[in-house]
């Protein structure tokens, strides 16, 4: 169980409501710790969660601090563990320190339009009138998790631009690109370099992920979701329409949702598509996964007004 929004709650995990008493709260963690643990046709992973969950508010005083949102540390503009609560600022251009280095070139708002439909449905459900904050700790961990999964996708995104940022002037970068006008469906990053053009979704599922059979799964993951061949249809719409080739599809997770550093799908009409923790996606973007594939400097130039003029923006 992680701080990010997409996680479940540990009331979730329980199978409780937030309001029960501390009794039926117990009860229910007893169930679930005979029914999971592995002696008793459980699963390792199944009976970690519910223990983490436990720990989280088994104690009345744990409780009411994760109520409050206290341990919720996930910072809203940089998208990485740290202090204070969600913030809707975003600083895709922002320096870290005087003296940096030219930042590559970013256009659109990333996460702009996860961050709309979030706040229109945040405030739906906490009512009309209330002047609460929507980024309040405390508010995000019982709401919906439809609604703070949509918080997640804007964090992963804004996490992934800022990570993105510094790759340097030969580096350009399209964020949250309608991919038609007939079709709600985004890029959420296309990235143009010398390494080639990439089509990124950046991905928060609140849970570990893995490559399965070229496809990626995950508790997160519903059933019908598929995340690598929904990034291939988008890629594909868009690349006809603005008549340019994609080098390669990425979809970028947190560090700790993957166990190894990246994973690469080896057969099918998906080969070479990767799963990259975030922290090694600059490396990735800036080296290419495939080096005999990576596009020549003249040809990123030559490749960037065209982009321009195709891109609609979310």
């Amino acid at each position: 169980m992680t701080d990010s929004p997409a996680a479940p709650s540990p009331y979730e995990v329980l199978g409780v409501s937030a309001t029960v008493s501390q009794d039926e709260l117990r009860r229910a963690y007893r169930r679930l710790a005979r029914a999971t643990h592995p002696d008793t046709g459980g699963t390792a992973a199944a009976f970690q969660a519910v223990q983490t969950a436990w720990e989280l508010v088994g104690d009345p005083e744990d409780r009411a601090r994760y109520d409050r949102g206290e341990s919720l540390v996930v910072d809203a503009v940089s998208g990485e563990s740290g202090g204070g609560s969600f913030s809707a600022t975003f600083h895709p251009t922002r320096a870290s320190a005087r003296g940096a280095t030219v930042r590559a070139r970013s256009y659109g708002h990333p996460g702009g339009r996860a961050r709309e439909r979030f706040l229109t449905l945040m405030r739906e459900w906490m009512g009309r009138g209330s002047e609460a904050d929507p980024y309040d700790p405390a508010l995000v961990r019982s709401a919906p998790r439809e609604i703070r999964m949509l918080l997640a996708e804007a964090l992963a995104e804004e996490a992934t631009a800022r990570a993105v940022s510094g790759l340097g002037i030969g580096f350009t970068i399209w964020n949250d690109v309608a991919v038609h006008a007939a079709t709600d469906a985004k890029l959420d990053h296309i990235v143009l370099g010398p390494a080639g053009l990439f089509a990124v979704r950046s991905a928060d599922w609140g849970s570990e992920v893995k490559l399965a059979k070229g496809e990626l799964t995950g508790a997160g993951i519903r059933r019908d979701e598929q995340p690598f061949h929904e990034l291939h249809a988008s890629a594909k719409s868009f690349a006809r329409q603005a008549g340019v080739r994609f080098t390669g599809l990425i979809v970028v997770v947190p560090d700790d949702a993957l166990a190894v550093p990246f994973d690469v799908v080896q057969r099918g009409r998906l080969s070479g598509s990767l799963v990259v923790r975030r922290s090694l996606l600059p490396k990735v973007l800036r080296d290419g996964a495939n080096a005999a594939g990576r596009e020549s400097v003249d040809r990123a130039f030559e490749l960037r007004p065209r982009l321009q003029e195709a891109v609609r923006f979310v």
